[in-house]
């Protein structure tokens, strides 16, 4: 048996327009024949258009900052149907090269069934080849549209201090009430959890992210382009979540009103941050003359996602919960 050296999956195109772990996970599942439909549909379903996260200072890193990863996405992806591994931990921990030279031949063998793997670059990004020869992984990270390359030594290095890599096996199907029906659910708990990242309180989710908005911009010591990223990210998944309730409105009573909120919510937002952000490109800030303004209509939206959170809790509540309600005698967390 002949040993591949040089692996280039074919079809495997990364572009960011939504947090970057769904532009990832849309980019290896549509190129695997996993799922069909648009990219809101996704983010949607796997209950990641509903995270929403920020830190005290309005910090770039906020937006993939949503909790523990492994806890984050494994949810989302099984609402999806998808089988899923991951692999992640601290550079600096004193068994990271064994960890390393593991998951090297984890990505390795994916991608010799055809499977491409999300990796942390940072931020998410998908590694679609590798070159034995070289010792390199070809990565895309959806912003160039072109390929870059990461020695096997570096795999996992970055200026961050952890590393992440999942990779992604066969799909089940799940009936579309139910897979919409835990998505809502998804979104319920990330509304109502404060601190995804304890014992850090510097960064808030849900609800209380939204405070942290207001006071860090009523206060004036934020990071303004790290602000920027924030509401742009934001406003890019509440429009993912206007149109994957439009979809599948009709497929629970009462989703329509929980549409509707969130079509107000994110008309109020596109608005006033045309209003906010200059139009010219390069270094955009936030308008210091805007920021009144901002942060009445950031309060409305907040008053508008929690009517809508309370609407979703009533549909909820309409069915029953096995994942919740039904704890193993061993308590809330299953052996592993």
């Amino acid at each position: 048996m002949s040993v591949r050296t040089r692996v280039i999956l074919e079809g495997i195109q990364m572009k960011r327009e939504s947090k970057s772990f769904t532009d990832a996970l849309y980019a290896v599942l549509t190129a695997a024949g996993l799922f069909q439909g648009p990219k809101f549909m996704l983010s949607g379903l796997s209950g990641m258009a509903f995270k929403f996260s920020v830190h005290e200072k309005l910090y770039f890193h906020s937006v993939t900052a949503y909790g523990q990863w492994g806890q984050e996405h494994g949810p989302g992806i099984d609402n999806l149907g998808i089988y899923t591994v991951y692999d992640g931990g601290r550079s600096r921990h004193e068994s990271f090269r064994e960890y390393q030279r593991i998951a090297i031949e984890s990505v390795k063998q994916s991608l010799d069934r055809g499977r491409a793997c999300i990796y942390w670059i940072p931020e998410f990004g998908v590694i679609h080849g590798y070159d034995e020869e070289d010792q390199v992984f070809y990565v895309q990270d959806g912003k160039s549209g072109g390929t870059e390359y990461v020695l096997y030594d570096n795999f996992g290095i970055n200026f961050t201090s952890f590393w992440y890599c999942q990779y992604i096996g066969d799909k089940v199907d799940i009936p579309l009430q139910d897979a919409v029906l835990e998505s809502l659910r998804l979104a319920l708990e990330d509304w109502e959890t404060p601190y995804k990242i304890l014992p850090d309180q510097s960064i808030a989710s849900g609800r209380l992210a939204y405070s942290f908005l207001i006071g860090a911009l009523q206060q004036g010591d934020f990071d303004n382009s790290g602000a920027v990223y924030i509401l742009e990210s934001y406003l890019s998944s509440r429009s993912e979540i206007r149109r994957y309730l439009e979809e599948v409105q009709s497929v629970l009573p009462g989703l329509g009103e929980v549409h509707g909120i969130y079509a107000q919510l994110e008309k109020i937002m596109r608005l006033q941050l045309a209003a906010s952000l200059p139009v010219a490109p390069g270094n955009r800030v936030l308008l210091p003359e805007q920021l009144p303004s901002l942060c009445a209509v950031v309060q409305q939206a907040m008053e508008l996602e929690e009517q809508a959170m309370q609407q979703v809790r009533v549909i909820s509540g309409q069915y029953p919960d096995l994942k919740r309600s039904i704890l193993p005698r061993w308590g809330a967390h299953t052996a592993r």
